[in-house]
């Protein structure tokens, strides 16, 4: 790794799974540095769901140490209360990265596709195969691994835009 190699965090939030992935960005390489998911119990009230993803958050946090962080938006459906329940998550995914002190950069589920597959309406199998050829030695055990995988990568090839618009503010 070089001096100026950069460890990125992606989340990808919900309330049963939240998938998280680590890489290294340097330059244009990307490194697979670790991936799991956060399992939430469903028996549990709202609350206590995200304390778990919180801790499991934090957990990822201290061991993997990121510099940036990056999550998926939330994709709104029709049934509004699952849209704000996962807005919840997906809150939770953003303050764990904050309470480090990290930026956290958010992108469309679109914008991952298309920085990854090349098109915005791929399929998670299309991922996947992506994934194995940008990150051989990645083997996500679940989907929302993979995604959150995704996530880093859009944050890798987007972060000097990002960092560019954040600086303008």
């Amino acid at each position: 790794m070089s001096a100026r190699a950069i460890r990125i965090l992606g989340i990808d939030p919900g309330l049963r799974r939240t998938g998280w992935g680590v890489i290294e960005s340097d330059g244009n390489r990307l490194i697979f540095v670790g991936c799991g998911s956060i399992e939430a119990d469903d028996a549990l009230p709202l609350a206590q769901r995200l304390a778990e993803i919180h801790v499991g958050l934090t957990r990822v946090l201290g061991e993997f140490q990121p510099a940036e962080a990056a999550v998926e938006q939330t994709f709104v459906n029709r049934d509004g209360a699952a849209t704000l329940k996962l807005g919840q998550a997906r809150g939770i995914a953003m303050l764990a990265p904050a309470q480090f002190g990290l930026s956290v950069a958010e992108y469309a589920p679109n914008q991952v596709k298309k920085t990854v597959v090349g098109a915005g309406h791929a399929d998670k199998n299309q991922i996947r195969v992506m994934l194995g050829i940008l990150l051989p030695k990645a083997a996500p055990q679940s989907a929302d691994a993979a995604d959150a995988l995704a996530i880093a990568i859009t944050h890798a090839h987007h972060r000097q835009s990002v960092s560019l618009r954040i600086a303008a503010r």
